[in-house]
């Protein structure tokens, strides 16, 4: 059976770019049972609560919502259980020393497979403040008139 080539998505987490500043971002593997692998082939996930955190020098993808798979039998998978990450040791490091500082967490921005690879696409993200959201909306609305007001010179 051939290997897939190019990113299939299967889940993305647009409300983390509205509440939080991506300042870097890392591609990583996830460890997955099988009934996760073909629940997540049928392209069923949720992003919405989810978040990743270093406990023991590990990094661990937590609250990600992967349904249970409809065929699976006992060996099922329970919905959002914790899931390993897999990183270099380098990044996992770099990562670690950046989440001690103050206001810095992990999201994760997308799920997807890469080469008929799980991959988690996680961001070293600094939370927004209301009125920093304001203003995005503002800048985004602004830009949108402009383009508006060009297409209507032309």
């Amino acid at each position: 059976m051939p290997k897939e080539k190019g990113r299939k998505l299967i889940a993305q987490n647009r409300r983390a770019r509205y509440d939080y500043h991506i300042d870097d971002t890392y591609e990583a593997g996830i460890v997955l049972t099988g009934t996760e692998v073909k629940s997540l082939r049928a392209g069923r996930a949720s992003l919405i609560d989810g978040f990743a955190q270093v406990k023991d020098g590990e990094i661990w993808l937590e609250n990600v919502h992967i349904p249970e798979y409809a065929q699976g039998t006992w060996t099922n998978h329970s919905a959002k259980r914790r899931r390993k990450l897999l990183l270099h040791r380098e990044e996992i490091a770099r990562l670690i020393g950046k989440t001690q500082e103050s206001g810095r967490t992990l999201v994760p921005l997308s799920l997807y497979f890469s080469e008929g690879k799980a991959k988690v696409e996680i961001a070293l993200a600094r939370g927004k403040r209301t009125y920093d959201k304001r203003r995005d909306i503002a800048e985004r609305e602004a830009k949108r008139d402009m383009e508006r007001a060009l297409r209507r010179r032309r």
